[in-house]
C-alpha cells in the first residue's frame, strides 16, 4: 500500500472510535509500528519498509484505495471502495449520457433525411429541357436517393450504437448495491470487532492497575489483604490478556476477510470498467464504419449527376429544341416592286 500518504495524517476521516482511546480517530500501537484508522491497521510509514504493490505497474484498483479519502468540505470521510463505486456509477452515467447524444444525432439525421426527400419533389426548374434537363433531373432524383442513404443511417446508428449503449447492463445499479452492501457490512464487523479490542484492552489496564495497588498496598502493610486476594487479581488480570489477545484475533480475521473481499471486489470493478470501456470504444467505432459508408453511398447517388453533367452540350440541346420548337426554315426575302 503506497498510496496512503496523508490519510495518517487527518483524523477526520475515520470512524467514531471508544472515548478511551488515545484518539477518537487513530491508535498506535504500543510498539509505534502500526497505526488504527477508521478501525483499519496500517504500518507506520517510518517504522516499515514500502509494501509492495499487489500488482506492479498495473494501476490497478487493488492498489490503489485502501485508505479513506477526506472530505475537503468537512464532511464524513470516503471510503476508499466508494471512490471506486462512485466511478462505475459515473461510467454508467456517461454511458447513458453518449446514448442521448446519440439519439440527437439520429433526430439530426431522420429530419435532414426527411427534408431532402421533400425538396426532391418540388417541381422547380421541371421544364428544364435537353441534356441539362436529365442532368438537373437526375440531380433531384439523388436528393431523394441521398435522403433513403440517410433515412438508412439513422435506423443503423438507432440498432447498432445508441440501443447497445442504453441496454449495456441494465441491472447495474442494483449490482453495485451489491458490492456496496457486501463491503459495508465487512466494514463494520470490523469496527466492531475494534471496539471489542478496545474495551477489552480498558479492561486489562484496569486489572493491572487494581493489581498494582493491591500488591503496594500489600507491601507497605496499609491493608489487611492476603495473598489469595493479590492471586485473584493476578488471576484476573490474566484472564483480561487472554480476553485481548481473543478480540485482537478477532479483529485480524475480520481485517483479513475485510482485505480478501476488498481486492476480490476492487478487481471485479476493474474488470467491469475495462469491459465497459471496450464496449463503447466498439460501438463509436460503428458509429464511424457507418459514417464513412454514409459518405460513400451518398458519393454513389451524386455520380449518376456527375456523368450526366459531362454530357450537357449546349449544341445539342439547341438542336434538340429547335427540332420540337421551330416555326419554319424559309427566310424572308426582299419585296418586288
Amino acid at each position: 500500500m503506497s498510496d496512503t500518504e496523508g490519510s495518517f495524517d487527518d483524523p477526520s476521516c475515520l470512524f467514531p472510535q471508544s472515548p478511551a482511546s488515545n484518539s477518537p480517530c487513530r491508535r498506535p500501537d504500543t510498539k509505534d509500528t502500526k497505526i488504527t484508522i477508521n478501525s483499519v491497521t496500517f504500518p507506520l510509514p517510518s517504522s516499515a519498509p514500502e509494501q509492495p504493490l499487489l500488482k506492479p505497474g498495473d494501476w490497478s484498483y487493488c492498489d490503489y484505495f485502501w485508505a479513506d479519502r477526506r472530505d475537503p468540505q468537512g464532511g464524513a470521510c470516503l471510503p476508499g471502495f466508494e471512490v471506486l463505486l462512485q466511478k462505475q456509477l459515473k461510467g454508467k452515467q456517461m454511458q447513458k449520457e453518449m446514448a442521448e447524444f446519440m439519439r440527437e444525432r439520429i433526430k439530426i439525421e431522420e429530419e435532414y433525411a426527411k427534408n431532402l426527400s421533400k425538396l426532391s419533389q418540388i417541381p422547380l426548374a421541371a421544364q428544364e429541357e435537353g441534356t441539362l434537363g436529365d442532368s438537373w433531373a437526375q440531380l433531384k432524383k439523388s436528393l431523394a436517393d441521398e435522403a433513403d442513404v440517410h433515412m438508412k443511417f439513422s435506423a443503423m446508428l438507432h440498432s447498432e450504437v445508441e440501443k447497445p449503449l442504453l441496454t449495456f447492463r441494465e441491472h447495474f445499479k442494483k449490482d453495485m448495491k451489491k458490492y456496496d452492501h457486501h463491503i459495508a457490512d465487512l466494514r463494520k464487523q470490523l469496527a466492531g470487532r475494534y471496539s471489542g479490542v478496545e474495551k477489552a484492552r480498558r479492561a486489562l489496564a484496569d486489572r493491572q492497575k487494581d493489581l498494582e495497588v493491591k500488591t503496594q498496598q500489600l507491601e507497605i502493610r496499609l491493608s489487611n489483604k492476603t495473598e489469595e486476594d493479590i492471586k485473584k487479581a493476578r488471576r484476573k488480570s490474566t484472564q483480561a490478556g487472554d480476553e485481548l489477545m481473543r478480540c485482537v484475533d478477532l479483529y485480524n480475521q475480520a481485517q483479513s476477510k475485510w482485505f480478501e473481499e476488498m481486492v476480490t471486489t476492487s478487481l471485479e470493478l476493474e474488470r467491469l470498467e475495462v469491459e465497459r470501456v471496450e464496449m463503447i470504444r466498439q460501438h463509436l467505432r460503428q458509429y464511424t464504419t457507418l459514417r464513412h459508408e454514409t459518405d460513400m453511398f451518398n458519393q454513389s447517388t451524386v455520380e449518376p449527376v456527375v456523368q450526366l453533367l459531362q454530357t450537357v452540350d449546349p449544341a445539342k440541346d439547341r438542336e434538340l429544341w429547335v427540332k420540337e420548337h421551330k416555326t419554319g426554315e424559309v427566310r424572308p426575302v426582299d419585296m418586288d416592286i
